[in-house]
């Protein structure tokens, strides 16, 4: 999966040898290679690939999907990441492979909490997870970065700097990393008070202080803040408060004959999640008991798959714990990779477990996966996390080109981390050596892809208008 043996007792290759190879791999790709988009003549209706991937999610909730994505074109290619996967698999790679987030956009970059209590900043979505080219998700946070910042009014040569100064730290990141042990790259990390530190001669006094406000109030958005927000008492029982249609209490959703089939189902479901758990963190979950739950919408491209969040309590109503219970469809990456079908993972929650402790620095103590049928007789795949842990993002609409080349070039050292730890390091940061070239590849494969998520964008909006797609706005 990741380009090197796993076993223990395999020596590694050299590392001159992988530096090598590194380097030959630019002869084959040459830096301006990738600047290059697809050709169109082939290319899929992105319409269509996004009413495919619509087939299997809770219908009524598609058009919410539809209408989040028409947003703006920046929202939109949220929600395209099958689009731009099918794209990517169009363009050129250097056949150095590492475990992929898939959707490596600046909006699924953030802060959360550590186990122990450390407010940290990494990729924070692993539904698309998958083993793959890691060109694909530098192009995805490059495309990204221009897409936001075209959004954001900034001119050509703004928008140049940000994807710029978030691909160079990609490259001199993965270029520190090849030099480090092992243990030193696992154990890295974006701790957000060194972060801070770093940022400090970067930005001015002023956005310094909006950056630790920002801060300060990822670490009131914990559990304890959902659990106010998101419950009440009714008839003297804690239970999460309807706000149709992105929150439905299970009470709201199904009638009573079906009530208590459905909570059974989800009993079963944790039953089995809590079997992927660690012993002490199986026994922690222990300590809490089934109260109330209700379906949630989430994000913009997952808008449609199924989501739970259930909410428990420990000693007492107010030792709450909320978990989000997510269904893992297939990555949009896997029809792409040639070696798709054969990577290895029992199941699609599993996948998107075992890419999310593979390269998030370290992950949220629930942590799980369950494959069970459903009440429909339909057997799916979910992944089990908590619903709020200090987490915290960046308002993309808010950034100026300053604070959003601070923040690229933090996303880029964070994504080459995340590769480090399951590629060739080595030999990725031997393919980038030689200067900038690839950097401003890849500004001008941003540039372009920006271009034609404005087509796509428009594409989308003229098939809700013809009637091709259905769209709920303003949800």
């Amino acid at each position: 999966m990741t380009g090197r043996k796993a076993s223990a007792t395999a020596p590694a290759q050299d590392p001159a040898a992988r530096l090598k190879a590194g380097k030959a791999a630019r002869r084959a790709v040459p830096f301006e290679a990738h600047a290059e988009l697809p050709a169109a003549a082939d290319r899929p209706d992105p319409v269509e690939l996004l009413i495919e991937q619509g087939a299997t999610r809770v219908p009524e909730l598609v058009p919410i999907r539809y209408g989040r994505m028409l947003v703006s074109p920046f929202t939109f290619f949220r929600g395209a990441a099958a689009v731009m996967a099918a794209d990517l698999a169009r363009t050129p790679a250097t056949g150095l492979n590492c475990q992929l987030c898939g959707d490596a956009h600046l909006s699924n970059f953030g802060a959360f909490a550590s186990p122990e209590r450390r407010l940290v900043f990494d990729i924070n979505d692993f539904d698309e997870t998958y083993p793959g080219p890691w060109e694909w998700d530098v192009k995805r946070l490059a495309a990204s970065l221009a897409v936001a910042a075209r959004g954001n009014g900034f001119r050509r040569k703004e928008r140049a700097a940000v994807v710029a100064g978030a691909v160079s730290r990609y490259r001199q990141a993965m270029s520190e990393f090849a030099e480090q042990r092992e243990l030193d790259v696992w154990y890295a990390r974006a701790d957000l008070d060194e972060v801070n530190v770093l940022l400090r001669d970067q930005m001015s006094k002023a956005k310094r202080k909006r950056l630790e406000q920002a801060q300060a109030k990822a670490r009131t958005r914990d559990s304890m803040q959902a659990f106010r927000k998101m419950t009440a008492m009714v008839d003297g029982h804690r239970r999460i408060v309807a706000d149709p249609p992105l929150i439905v209490p299970i009470d709201d959703l199904l009638p009573d004959e079906k009530r208590a089939e459905f909570e059974q189902w989800i009993r079963q479901v944790l039953d089995g999640y809590a079997e992927t758990l660690s012993p002490d963190r199986r026994h922690l979950l222990g300590a809490f008991q089934f109260v109330d739950l209700a379906r949630k919408v989430v994000g913009v491209g997952s808008v449609g798959t199924r989501c739970w969040v259930v909410l428990l309590s420990g000693r007492d109503p107010d030792d709450p714990l909320l978990l989000q219970v997510k269904e893992a469809p297939p990555s949009v990456l896997a029809a792409h990779v040639p070696d798709g079908k054969a990577a290895g993972y029992p199941s699609e929650g599993q996948r998107v477990v075992t890419g999310q402790r593979l390269m998030q620095a370290v992950s949220d103590i629930f942590l799980g996966w369950q494959t069970i049928e459903g009440v429909d007789g339909r057997t799916r795949d979910f992944y089990v996390r908590q619903l709020r842990d200090w987490k915290g993002s960046a308002v993309v609409e808010a950034m100026d080109p300053e604070g959003m080349q601070a923040y690229a070039a933090l996303c880029g050292w964070t994504l080459a981390r995340a590769h480090a730890r399951t590629g060739d390091r080595i030999a990725i940061a031997g393919y980038l050596t030689g200067g900038a070239g690839f950097d401003q590849a890849l500004v001008e494969f941003a540039e372009r892809y920006a271009d034609l998520n404005e087509r796509d964008f428009q594409t989308l909006a003229a098939a809700g208008k013809a009637g091709r797609i259905p769209v709920h706005s303003g949800v």
